[in-house]
């Protein structure tokens, strides 16, 4: 008989899968906070540590399944992909060290100022032309960044990779979802390797949210064909500005 608590997990999962695809993320803006306000009701303490080392493996699995369709559909640019991975692959381990090391509070702190400012780039070249622009000499910086907010909070870096590969590496919105789909994957093995050897990676709830995340990026590359460009930004600024909020009110709210 499968617990209600297991449930709750592949529930997140699924829901993460979901949007992670949609919008190019790692479902970790989904994984992290829900997995901290979900499991408490459940009797399942958990701290934001062990939420991001769990969302690795969800992040991992969205890249799996999420690129497996982009790819059949010819949307990944393989050649970008492969070019910038190291870059957020270095990343990725520097910040999961950081994730092993910094108070709680301070990752949530910065997991929500990122999360505000990627909506602000979004929103801001919402009007933009979707067409090809000559890439910008930052884009390997910031996707070493991403890497680095892809250890650290266990996003998958798509809320930095998808405004970077569309604003500054002149990628069409969908090409840049899914070739930053493409990249957290590779950057996810990884980060996942350094929490495991931290002690925080639960593999039972990890197992969970990668079974629910995989039925649900399968669906979600699958609608977001459906939606129009302007309104994937839209929704994905949105979902990012309400995460922020929940992670502010949680570690400030009661200071």
């Amino acid at each position: 008989m499968i617990s209600a608590l297991t449930l709750a997990v592949i529930a997140v999962g699924l829901l993460a899968g979901v949007l992670g695809a949609i919008l190019g993320l790692g479902g970790g803006v989904v994984v992290v906070p829900a997995l901290e306000f979900v499991l408490p009701r459940f009797g399942q303490e958990i701290t934001i540590g062990q939420a991001v080392a769990i969302s690795q493996i969800g992040v991992l699995a969205v890249g799996l399944s999420g690129a497996a369709a982009y790819l059949q559909r010819g949307l990944v640019r393989a050649r970008t992909g492969y070019l910038l991975s190291p870059y957020t692959i270095l990343g990725g381990a520097v910040g999961s060290f950081l994730g092993l090391v910094l108070p709680a509070r301070a990752v949530a702190t910065v997991f929500a100022v990122l999360l505000l400012y990627s909506a602000y780039n979004l929103l801001r070249g919402l009007k933009r032309v979707e067409a090809e622009r000559e890439p910008s000499r930052l884009v390997p910086p910031a996707m070493t960044f991403a890497g680095v907010m892809s250890g650290l909070l266990g996003i998958g870096g798509g809320t930095v990779q998808v405004p970077v590969l569309n604003l500054m590496a002149g990628v069409p919105i969908r090409e840049a979802i899914a070739t930053s789909t493409f990249i957290m994957g590779l950057t996810a093995v990884g980060n996942a390797l350094v929490y495991q050897a931290g002690g925080l990676l639960d593999l039972r709830l990890a197992a969970g949210v990668a079974l629910g995340v995989l039925i649900g990026a399968r669906a979600g590359a699958g609608l977001q064909s459906r939606i129009p460009a302007d309104r994937l930004k839209l929704v994905f600024s949105l979902l990012l500005i309400f995460t922020s909020g929940q992670l502010l009110w949680k570690y400030w709210g009661g200071a």
